[in-house]
């Protein structure tokens, strides 16, 4: 568990896992000697001495005038999940650690999904009997209107299961509220609309006191994305419109000195924008 103070606001981010995997299987075009050009600032933390990435599911939550936000809900427990062997059936300590914390489940007033990705929905629900059911009974799900548009009427890549056990039980539940892609969720945080990934991920932007932060969802999944936003990422659905949101996104936060909290960045997950070159550097 980390912390951050943005102003008034405190972003603590709870982690489910960290992965180790090729580059090659999120950006085709991360050859080792592309990733090499980046070494001076992705080693340590980003890219292992083998030219492996590093990459870590977790959640972000979002303290800001009296709520108590969670960013994206990992993988879950108990999922069918054949596509990725290691989420398959998993079992973890992710509600333990969340309420460790000091945030137990049943205290959290907003769950805001960047989208709706498996990994970014799976703990939205839990397995109670054969049934499930809202892990956050308290809660309003925050879901991007052209998010769930495009889901409800599309084959999900990773599988038809993840809405029927990690989506459509808060829809049934009434806990949901589809929202615009720039909504204010409270004083200090709303969306900033960043698609490409899916058709309504959104980011997250936190200001207070003069200090910006935002939260990338999978706008970037890594920290070299940053020096190569026109990599092609496996799991963009449009990836011309996600080239474009991500340098935009880069040009406006560099500019701005925002703290960027990556969604699947591994720890120290958090730093600033910096001009390289034609691009930019993730510096922690």
């Amino acid at each position: 568990m980390t912390s951050w103070k943005i102003g008034d606001v405190t972003v603590t981010r709870v982690d489910e896992c960290e992965m180790v995997v090729p580059p090659h299987v999120l950006l085709p075009e991360a050859t080792p000697e592309a990733l090499a050009r980046s070494a001076s600032w992705l080693e340590p933390h980003f890219v292992t001495a083998e030219g492996r990435i590093t990459l870590s599911i977790h959640a972000f939550v979002v303290e800001a005038a009296g709520k108590r936000i969670v960013v994206d809900t990992c993988v879950g427990d108990l999922k069918s999940r054949p596509m990725f062997p290691d989420w398959d059936m998993k079992q973890g300590t992710f509600l333990q650690d969340l309420a460790e914390a000091g945030f137990p489940r049943e205290s959290i007033d907003t769950v805001l999904c960047t989208h709706l990705h498996v990994d970014h929905v799976g703990w939205n629900t839990f397995k109670q009997g054969d049934r499930w059911v809202p892990t956050f009974p308290n809660a309003r799900y925050l879901v991007a209107k052209p998010e769930w548009e495009y889901w409800r009427n599309e084959d999900d890549p990773f599988g038809s299961q993840v809405l029927e056990d990690s989506v459509k039980p808060i829809f049934d539940a009434g806990l949901v509220d589809l929202v615009d892609c720039d909504h204010k969720l409270c004083d200090g945080v709303r969306l900033e609309p960043t698609p490409g990934h899916t058709p309504g991920h959104v980011s997250v932007l936190i200001s207070s006191d003069g200090v910006d932060a935002v939260i990338t969802g999978d706008l970037l999944h890594h920290p070299v994305q940053c020096a190569h936003p026109d990599w092609k990422d496996s799991f963009d659905v449009d990836d011309e419109l996600a080239h474009r949101s991500r340098t935009a996104f880069l040009k406006r936060h560099a500019e701005a000195g925002s703290l960027v909290l990556g969604t699947h960045f591994p720890a120290p997950t958090a730093g600033r924008l910096r001009p390289d070159g034609a691009a930019y550097r993730f510096e922690v």
